[in-house]
């Protein structure tokens, strides 16, 4: 029996089209208790100063059911920020925490961020992405050069993922 090749081409079509639907209906699934991971960290040079006063931080993140993210009016706790950075020096081959108090206002730096609402459309919430933040990184009350940040996040059910260490940083005066 001949096969004719008009037949062929329209099975192969099929199977491709059938092929390409299945995987677009593969949906990536993990756990709802986000995970972060560290990707890079870029120091920031400003030549008005001469110093590397900033850096950005950037991690990748997945969730399961995308409840990443506040709403811009929420700001009382525990949806103040849903993004917590903890700022440390190395001092004296010692990892310290250190909280960066304002000389003139008293008022001490904090490092948190807000993250907005990241919940993709439809029925699979699962989400991952990227997530980068423009941190300070020069302490004017430190003679210390290196430094360091522990980063995790906050979902809305309040689930908190892994924490993650940035490497240690190194910024010139």
């Amino acid at each position: 029996m001949k096969v004719s090749k008009s037949i062929i081409q329209t099975a192969l079509a099929l199977l491709g089209i059938s092929l390409f639907i299945i995987s677009c209906n593969d949906k990536e699934t993990y756990p709802i208790i986000p995970e972060i991971k560290f990707e890079d960290f870029v120091l920031l040079y400003n030549p008005t100063s001469g110093l590397i006063e900033r850096g950005v931080l950037k991690i990748s993140f997945k969730d399961g059911d995308g409840d990443i993210g506040l709403r811009q009016g929420e700001t009382d706790p525990p949806f103040d920020y849903n993004l917590f950075i903890t700022y440390f020096e190395i001092q004296n081959r010692d990892t310290v925490e250190v909280i960066i108090v304002d000389p003139v206002s008293g008022d001490t730096a904090n490092f948190n961020a807000r993250i907005p609402i990241l919940t993709p459309e439809g029925n699979n919430k699962s989400i991952k992405g990227e997530i980068e933040d423009t941190l300070f990184v020069y302490n004017p009350n430190s003679d210390f050069d290196t430094i360091m940040y522990n980063v995790y996040l906050v979902d809305r059910a309040l689930h908190k993922s892994n924490m993650i260490q940035t490497p240690l940083i190194v910024r010139n005066f």
